[in-house]
């Protein structure tokens, strides 16, 4: 791990920290909920093995980046981070036009609207554990898992009264009525989705059917690939590091 280089890079007026390692295209590597760069150290070593640059900041208010002024929640929608990360790439990689991207978890979130958002950055993306949520037009993510999975749930427990709690519940509000333009639209990148087939995301009411049967290819229809790991969780980059190291690699060296 002391290959691995750090720095802090200004974007969007926070200072995002970067964990980074080898020379080449750029994977930006994006980690979930409630993680850091850290979770993506096996594919850090792995990609600049192989000649890529990997890079994986700690995202907004996490680990050593800081935050939005007096901590307001309206600054942590999904736009404010999408545009710290391309705003990071504007910074770091001036030069390069696209780049990979990689997410896990809540980061898997991220990359899909970033891909959503701005697909003219993205050569391809490699996605795990949490598919393509399309937006609902009348209900919001929590409020959906809410109505299947009841308040014990631990996203709706997220939501119980309390400070951290209130911040969550009024970003997820604010997120889906902004994101009401994109209501409906595809994902047009080259993507592969691994995930683990013990992942309790693989296993929500539907998940299945729709990775499966043809929902997921109509919303992302430049999906190549979808590998389900036996055996394997939700934290696959970590519980499976040289599989899916693999997996990533034999995808984007083809582009």
């Amino acid at each position: 791990m002391e290959k691995i280089a750090h720095k802090t890079v200004g974007v969007n007026g926070i200072n995002m920290h970067i964990a980074e390692l080898g020379e080449g295209p750029l994977v930006l590597l994006i980690h979930g909920f409630p993680e850091l760069w850290y979770s993506w150290r096996h594919q850090i070593l792995f990609l600049a093995a192989q000649g890529y640059r990997a890079v994986a900041p700690d995202l907004h208010e996490f680990g050593d980046t800081t935050g939005a002024p007096n901590d307001d929640p309206s600054k942590f929608t999904v736009f404010h981070i999408v545009g710290d990360l391309i705003e990071l790439l504007r910074s770091i990689a001036p030069e390069e036009e696209k780049v990979f991207v990689m997410g896990h978890d809540w980061g898997a979130l991220i990359a899909w609207h970033l891909c959503m958002f701005r697909p003219d950055k993205v050569k391809a993306l490699v996605n795990l554990s949490v598919h393509f949520l399309p937006r609902h037009p009348h209900l919001n993510h929590v409020q959906s898992f809410r109505t299947i999975y009841g308040n014990d749930f631990y996203i709706s427990r997220f939501q119980e009264a309390g400070e951290v709690e209130a911040e969550f519940a009024a970003v997820s509000g604010i997120d889906w009525e902004l994101t009401a333009p994109w209501s409906g639209a595809k994902v047009m990148v080259p993507t592969k989705f691994i995930v683990g087939e013990q992942d309790l995301i693989y296993h929500l009411l539907g998940a299945k059917e729709y990775i499966h049967n043809g929902g997921f290819k109509n919303d992302v229809p430049l999906l190549v690939d979808v590998v389900v790991l036996e055996g394997v969780a939700h934290f696959l980059n970590q519980e499976a590091p040289e599989e899916v190291n693999n997996h990533i690699y034999n995808f984007i060296k083809k582009f």
